[in-house]
């Protein structure tokens, strides 16, 4: 029996995460914590996304527990597993204030 393997989960997929000290960190997340941060990328996709009806709101439940599971993946400690969400996140949230920038110029320069 191998005692260095573990099993987390958001989205009801299993990450096995082996001994490899790169991945103790996820140990010590707990599933709870990764729902929340799951939560709080729907609020930053839903802010910047379309989202009409319930079929709307699964996909974009789907879209963030899929990238909170590529970063959890990724990440090499809980600090840029945080980090890698955080920037992508504000990424978006810039993103987003450009093309509103942008958009408002056009209506005024417009004649």
């Amino acid at each position: 029996m191998d005692t260095n393997n573990s099993e987390a989960t958001t989205s009801g997929e299993a990450t096995t995460v082996t001994g490899d000290p790169r991945e103790l960190w996820q140990l010590q997340l707990q599933p709870e914590s990764r729902q929340r941060i799951v939560n709080k990328i729907m609020d930053t996709l839903k802010r910047h996304l379309p989202c009409h009806g319930q079929e709307g709101l699964n996909e974009i439940r789907m879209i963030a527990a899929r990238f909170e599971e590529k970063v959890y993946a990724v990440a090499t400690s809980q600090s840029d597993y945080l980090r890698r969400i955080s920037l992508k996140m504000l990424t978006l949230e810039s993103q987003s204030r450009t093309v509103c920038v942008a958009a408002k110029r056009k209506r005024v320069m417009a004649p």
